[in-house]
């Protein structure tokens, strides 16, 4: 009972949370100099195709009001004007796929997926577009942390078994460097050395994506174009869960029941392996499915410099063509993500460690 107390606390702390990011966000994009409409059809368009397209997007309602039809259009419960399609909060059936629950005059509540609104640009539903980037920028998150927490708990447990030695210096070392080096600097110097200058034995790209298009026209993987991304994005969390690791096994080794189990005669990599690390992986896997969010921001840089079509790259050309529903889309995709992972992270420390009180 405790347990579910905490876990709807912290939903509704999660739920909070996106509502000020959303209501960052949508004044970040919504009081910037910038006509949206003309920028759209292009500097020579005339008045009245500016003054249609800020019709459709509601360019021509004040921010507040808008702001208030966008909290409408995200929220699973939300307000229908049916039929009207002069209204502001009227949704199109044909592009919003909803149930409703009751009807108060011209007003209905509905129950829907969350509307992220049309893309500028191309007029395609926003979770469209950002439905088909995701899951190479997943696959990416994905790997890059999985590589991550391999070698990073191997390497910090050798670390602390070898305490004070030199390999011990030296993972220290190299886990300091890695730690210091931005990821899209990390993948510019993959690219130049593994991509360019050793490509005829690496057979690596220094650009491409996951997935393209055979000569058919069908859809196809490209593996080979994963490694130096996720090498590059995974750098850093090697670096962290090796520390992490080294730091949290020293610890626990000190314990008195580490002790108690050498004075039985159990062998020294019986200790650590079957009591030293087990408990020593509890901030060590907190701290991984933390990282995994973290991930997909960083995977913004590293898709520019590999031109990896995914989810950041897909922002970062939004941004600068001012399609802004795309870049508000994504941007508050990420923050659910972080937040639903921080909730996650939170539920999975109170169950492993029971040291943790639960309120």
């Amino acid at each position: 009972m405790q347990l579910l107390k905490f876990i709807v606390k912290r939903l509704l702390n999660g739920s909070l949370v996106m509502v000020g990011v959303v209501f960052v966000i949508f004044l970040l994009f919504n009081v910037l100099p910038v006509n949206s409409a003309r920028m759209t059809l292009g500097q020579r368009a005339d008045v009245s195709s500016v003054k249609a397209i800020e019709k459709e997007f509601r360019l021509n309602l004040p921010w507040y009001h808008r702001l208030v039809l966008y909290f409408n259009d995200i929220s699973p419960l939300s307000l229908n004007t049916l039929n009207d399609e002069d209204a502001p909060s009227y949704l199109n059936p044909d592009e919003v796929k909803y149930t409703k629950l009751f009807s108060l005059d011209s007003v209905s509540l509905v129950v829907k997926a969350p509307y992220l609104g049309k893309s500028f640009q191309t007029r395609r539903k926003v979770s469209e577009v950002l439905g088909e980037k995701i899951y190479p920028t997943f696959v990416l998150a994905i790997t890059a942390m999985t590589m991550a927490s391999f070698f990073g708990i191997i390497f910090g447990v050798f670390a602390a078994i070898k305490q004070y030695s030199f390999w011990d210096n030296a993972i220290l070392v190299m886990s300091t460097f890695g730690i210091s080096q931005p990821a899209y600097f990390s993948g510019i110097i993959l690219a130049m050395v593994f991509g360019y200058y050793l490509s005829d034995w690496t057979h690596l790209n220094v650009r491409g994506s996951l997935t393209d298009m055979d000569y058919m026209g069908e859809t196809i993987t490209i593996w080979k174009n994963l490694w130096l991304p996720m090498i590059a994005l995974g750098v850093r969390p090697i670096a962290i869960i090796t520390q992490l690791t080294r730091s949290s096994m020293l610890d626990v080794m000190s314990q008195d029941y580490i002790r108690t189990a050498k004075a039985k005669g159990l062998s020294y990599y019986q200790v650590v392996f079957k009591h030293a690390l087990r408990n020593a992986m509890n901030p060590v896997v907190t701290s991984i499915s933390g990282w995994l969010a973290a991930l997909l921001t960083g995977a913004f840089f590293i898709e520019k410099v590999f031109d990896y079509k995914g989810l950041g790259l897909q922002t970062i050309e939004s941004l600068l063509s001012f399609d802004f529903p795309i870049v508000m889309g994504s941007v508050l995709f990420v923050a659910f993500v972080f937040v639903v992972m921080n909730i996650f992270t939170d539920i999975l420390y109170s169950i492993l460690d029971p040291r943790v009180t639960v309120k």
